[in-house]
């Protein structure tokens, strides 16, 4: 059966709404332990009640509180990033070591940073490991396109069948996510020529920031590792309309092919489930932004609309570079 736009939606954005049903809402949290820091008040992300039981806590750095269900990273209140990045890593490193969770088998050697209110650096975690605690993460995606006599037409990557994460499925033309210290656009022009051979130049001329997409997504099998665990994410989205003459290549093996896609051929891939949800999502805002989805043929736009931008219930950061 097709999959409609906001079936779609629902796909990514799925952990559930308080005001939808408070009821339900508190119930599904119960399945979760609240990740804190010592020295924060705010809760930073969520762990399944399964990967606590499992994961191993030093008692020297760590408290699990079962009846209030928190996990606390009990460093100094007035410790530096450095330092509670210096646990998080030593504790990280030994859970993965001992081999129990699927998701840390996939170690990057990238660092995520995590933020504390205000939008303040607060520790930074390797990248496999952030859907374990439920934080919020960065990245950027691009949508690379032709428009000429020929028509609009998108530039689309087939992943790889031997990606860890989503193999075979579709993908946006350039994508990934921000390293601690890195800005979006920093991220957009190494990923455009690590993944898609496209000259930084290229990208500094033509790429334009057209906005952000949020939402709360619950990983499933395709993701791969433990599923269930949380990934809020925040999405830089930039379009890029490249000549026709300038092809995009797969570069680090991440990608098998990019293919051209006609509006229509990228609607029937999307009906058909065949993109990352994630970049499903990013073409429904490309869609709404070129209006190409309205409320006139679209039923559910107010609803696509505003559950592509959620407001987390964790701090947030701006990369705003002054």
């Amino acid at each position: 059966m097709a999959k409609s736009n906001l079936d779609l939606v629902d796909e990514c954005d799925k952990f559930p709404y308080y005001e939808d049903n408070p009821a339900f809402y508190a119930a599904h949290l119960k399945k979760h332990h609240a990740f804190k820091v010592n020295g924060c008040d705010a809760v930073l992300g969520y762990i399944p009640n399964s990967a606590v039981a499992k994961f191993h806590w030093p008692a020297e750095h760590w408290t699990v509180d079962s009846t209030n269900q928190t996990v606390t990273l009990n460093t100094a209140a007035d410790a530096t990033p450095e330092q509670r990045s210096k646990v998080m890593d030593e504790t990280l490193r030994a859970e993965a070591k001992r081999g129990r969770f699927e998701i840390l088998k996939g170690w990057r050697n990238e660092m995520y940073a995590v933020y504390a209110p205000g939008g303040k650096f607060f520790l930074e975690m390797e990248r496999c490991a952030t859907p374990l605690f439920g934080v919020v993460s960065y990245g950027v995606h691009a949508t690379c396109y032709v428009e000429d006599e020929q028509g609009l037409q998108f530039w689309v990557p087939k992943r790889a069948k031997t990606k860890q994460t989503y193999p075979g499925m579709l993908d946006n033309s350039v994508a990934g996510g921000m390293s601690t210290n890195e800005r979006p656009f920093e991220c957009l022009v190494r990923e455009a020529e690590e993944e898609a051979s496209l000259p930084g130049d290229v990208i500094r001329a033509t790429a334009k920031s057209v906005g952000c997409v949020s939402y709360f997504y619950v990983r499933d099998s395709r993701a791969g590792g433990e599923v269930d665990l949380l990934q809020p994410e925040v999405e830089y989205v930039y379009d890029i309309k490249l000549n026709r003459d300038i092809v995009p290549k797969p570069s680090d093996g991440e990608v098998e092919e990019f293919k051209l896609y006609t509006v229509e051929e990228t609607k029937k891939a999307l009906a058909n489930g065949e993109f990352k949800p994630n970049c499903a999502v990013v073409f429904i805002d490309f869609f709404i932004r070129h209006g190409i989805l309205t409320p006139e043929n679209e039923p559910d736009y107010f609803q696509i609309l505003t559950r592509m931008h959620r407001r987390f219930e964790f701090p947030t950061a701006s990369h705003f570079a002054n």
